[in-house]
């Protein structure tokens, strides 16, 4: 296949010889790799890759993936981490409008007209910058002889991907693992690898969150050894019967075989005291299940006790020898709506939640476990419950710490179109994406299905959510039928649809709201409301601010279906730099780099400043969510 930069101003082409999404499950070769969290199977591209920056398509280095092309003049550049950081480009930040509007005329393919394809929209864009990505590697010997995937958990905006000259595919989405085989182009010794990222496609008009924009490879990189035998893909449902005391345990596994050879596939499960409560073994071939297993006497996971179980799958050969292990924490819990009040093991759930942009005040996006744990500890040291993914999904690390910790997710789905349908403060959808617009309602289901299948595992996870600030129509509509013909343990989220309120029996199982007054929503609670209410967004913390939280916690003693909210937001977005009259560290925000247009102090908007440190405001969000802990 020849790949064609005419893609990026395609919204129907969005993955070109992707792998399927799948479980993000970990594999390893042996227990002692388990136990060490080290899999010999896994191989880190992460580190210094050779870079060449353009300023738009029409001066990148073309043909640069050859493995002949005289990249001398290439700088380097380190993976992963944002281009803008690294000294290249305009560093940005913009809330609601398009970074190009005022300046160059844009509007979604489709949008407007079924004739209008958007082409050399993106393609041809001046605006456009371009970098180009080189590394080299030679397989580790554990992984030799296996099959071989790349895997970029990250990559801004839009990426091709050639192996040792070989055209291998592309991707869109910027914040979901995308996956390729790399096993047909590969060769004995050194192999060459290129990935040009384009920082605007067709996604930037459902990539418009309120946030710096970056480009570049910002996550990271790795290959991954499959054996002849491999788990592809794992679905694991620890349902809870009704008496709140006795698990149903399902788990259902995809597997690839290399050869026509069958093998076994042993599950254990075991108790946080290591006592074993299940465990089965079956020859296989491509499928292996377990049909509701009960297992009396569980003890339930929830925010106060976190209580995990652990699953073991080892897969071997027919000789019985060891091919992969996978391992995998989950907890028992049944979360439901009863009587129009969401329920978490039969009690009443409230919402003690914050908004989490991924931020870090040196790498901006590109944060580390040390940050991760951090924020954790923070949200345990302030009563923080719950967490809303703002608006994309986070590193794949923070899904098993949530798990750990008892933190409640809203795992929200790559997409925001905000500058589509809102100008100027006025709701005006003239140009609305995906809106109800046929070609660009499979980009948006792949963002549901990749969200959904990465990491439908996961017990922390209680609520989908179908992006944010997207206005709605048939495709979000459809998004979310996407989610209820996959998973009935958990409930779907979207507050758009109160922009257009002929979607709302078809969209969210909760009215959802952004900065609603007490006052409006006790209006809603006292009219026979349809759905329970959760503030998706609410006591924006800019400044001096955040007062005024005694009045939503009275609604909570008040009205059950009030069932709390998620702060805005945890962490300020500004970058710390060193100022050039007083030598100084300081923190910059929106507009303190030449940006124009911006949204400038915007950014700062957090619990915490950007260096995490803590805000007085955080000592009014300790009370009053030490109120209504569950």
């Amino acid at each position: 296949m020849t790949p064609e930069i005419s893609w990026l101003d395609d919204p129907e082409t969005f993955r070109v010889n992707q792998l399927p999404a799948h479980s993000d499950h970990r594999i390893y070769q042996t227990e002692a790799e388990v136990q060490a969290q080290q899999s010999s199977l896994v191989q880190s591209l992460d580190g210094t890759w050779q870079f060449k920056f353009a300023k738009n398509p029409s001066e990148r280095p073309v043909g640069f993936w050859q493995p002949d092309y005289d990249r001398s003049s290439f700088d380097t550049i380190t993976v992963p981490g944002h281009i803008e950081l690294a000294g290249y480009g305009q560093i940005k930040y913009i809330n609601t409008t398009y970074p190009w509007e005022g300046k160059i005329y844009r509007r979604p393919a489709y949008a407007l007209s079924a004739d209008d394809k958007g082409e050399g929209m993106f393609s041809q864009g001046e605006d456009n910058t371009v970098g180009a990505y080189v590394t080299t590697f030679s397989l580790n010997r554990s992984l030799q002889g296996k099959h071989i995937v790349v895997q970029f958990d990250g990559v801004e905006q839009a990426m091709y991907l050639w192996l040792n000259g070989h055209f291998v595919g592309y991707a869109e989405d910027s914040f979901s693992q995308s996956e390729f085989d790399l096993t047909p182009y590969l060769k004995d010794g050194e192999n060459l690898m290129a990935v040009e990222v384009f920082k605007r496609s067709t996604a930037a008009f459902i990539e418009d969150q309120d946030m710096f924009r970056f480009s570049g490879i910002f996550r990271s990189v790795r290959l991954v050894g499959q054996p002849l035998l491999h788990v592809r893909d794992m679905k694991l449902r620890p349902n809870v019967d009704s008496d709140l005391k006795t698990g149903d345990f399902n788990l259902e596994l995809a597997l690839s075989r290399e050869t026509g050879e069958d093998g076994s596939v042993a599950v254990e499960v075991t108790d946080a005291e290591g006592q074993i409560i299940y465990s089965t073994q079956k020859t296989v071939n491509d499928h292996f299940e377990v049909d509701h297993e009960t297992i009396p006497n569980i003890h339930l996971w929830q925010h106060t006790d976190p209580y995990l179980y652990h699953l073991k799958i080892t897969v071997m050969d027919e000789q019985g020898d060891t091919l992969e292990i996978v391992p995998f924490d989950f907890g028992f819990r049944r979360f439901e709506m009863k009587d129009k009040i969401m329920t978490l093991n039969g009690k009443r759930l409230v919402i003690n939640g914050v908004n989490r942009h991924e931020w870090d005040s040196k790498r901006g996006r590109s944060v580390t476990m040390a940050d991760m744990k951090a924020d954790l500890a923070t949200f345990k040291a302030n009563n923080i419950n719950a967490v809303r993914t703002c608006h994309y999904p986070d590193q794949i690390d923070w899904y098993y710490l949530c798990d750990h910790t008892g933190v409640y997710m809203m795992a929200e789905n790559n997409l925001e179109s905000h500058g589509t349908w809102q100008k100027m403060g006025a709701v005006e959808p003239s140009y609305n994406v995906p809106g109800s617009v046929t070609q660009w309602r499979e980009a948006v289901l792949d963002r549901a299905r990749s969200n959904y299948e990465a990491f439908k595992n996961h017990t922390a996870i209680l609520f989908w959510s179908l992006g944010n600030e997207s206005y709605a129509g048939d495709d979000i509509a459809a998004m979310n039928a996407f989610y209820k013909d996959h998973d009935d343990t958990r409930l779907v989220h979207y507050e758009g649809v109160c922009r257009n309120r002929v979607y709302e029996d078809r969209i969210s199982d909760m009215e959802s709201m952004m900065y609603d007054p007490p006052k409006a929503i006790e209006e809603y609670l006292t009219n026979d409301p349809k759905k329970p209410f959760i503030d998706c967004e609410f006591m924006h913390d800019m400044g001096n601010s955040l007062g005024g939280m005694s009045s939503y916690d009275a609604l909570l003693d008040k009205f059950p279906m009030y069932q709390g909210g998620f702060i805005w937001d945890f962490i300020d977005q500004a970058l710390e730099v060193k100022d050039e009259v007083t030598g100084q560290t300081v923190l910059r925000y929106g507009g303190d780099f030449d940006d124009r247009h911006s949204d400038y102090e915007f950014s700062a908007d957090g619990l915490m400043f950007a260096d995490r440190t803590p805000k007085p405001a955080l000592q009014e969000v300790k009370y009053y969510y030490g109120k209504h802990i569950n």
